[in-house]
């Protein structure tokens, strides 16, 4: 009967659906020496999982110095990252007010005749411009007359 419950037990440890006290059972059967001959291909996989759960780490892990290093670490992070941000406040600024001096003269003009002559060739770029938009407009008007002489509006 032991031997039936032993052969189930395996069954559901490999499937994964055995409790602790379950896999004690079987480590416990395959550590003894009257296992059934056809089960002692799994006891060197029991054995071995014995020996593992005895064995300790002998290496002691420095816990604090660790913390310590990491909060060394992230001290000189932050440091050098509100390094970087200054510094890249204050290039823009400076890029920003140097450009802004440059560009102190707003096209004004001393002569009435070049400032009439400069604002005309404006005027004439802008209206170039607005005529080309106005083409666009004059083909959706004829496509919105051929759609309605394919789609009768109500």
């Amino acid at each position: 009967m032991e031997l039936n419950k032993i052969e189930k037990l395996l069954e559901h440890y490999f499937e994964g659906a055995t409790s602790s006290a379950e896999e004690n059972e079987l480590r416990n059967y395959f550590s003894s020496t009257n296992v059934a001959p056809h089960l002692e291909r799994y006891k060197p996989l029991f054995d071995y999982i014995s020996d593992a759960k005895k064995q300790e780490s002998q290496k002691e892990i420095p816990l604090f110095a660790k913390s310590r290093d990491k909060k060394r670490n992230l001290a000189w992070m932050s440091i050098a990252a509100s390094v970087v941000v200054l510094l890249g406040i204050g290039t823009y600024f400076f890029w920003n007010t140097t450009n802004s001096k440059q560009n102190q003269d707003l096209g004004t003009y001393d002569d009435p005749e070049i400032a009439f002559r400069e604002t005309q060739k404006a005027l004439a770029l802008l209206s170039n411009h607005v005529n080309v938009g106005i083409e666009s407009v004059h083909y959706i008007e004829e496509y919105q007359n051929s759609k309605n002489l394919i789609f009768k509006p109500y």
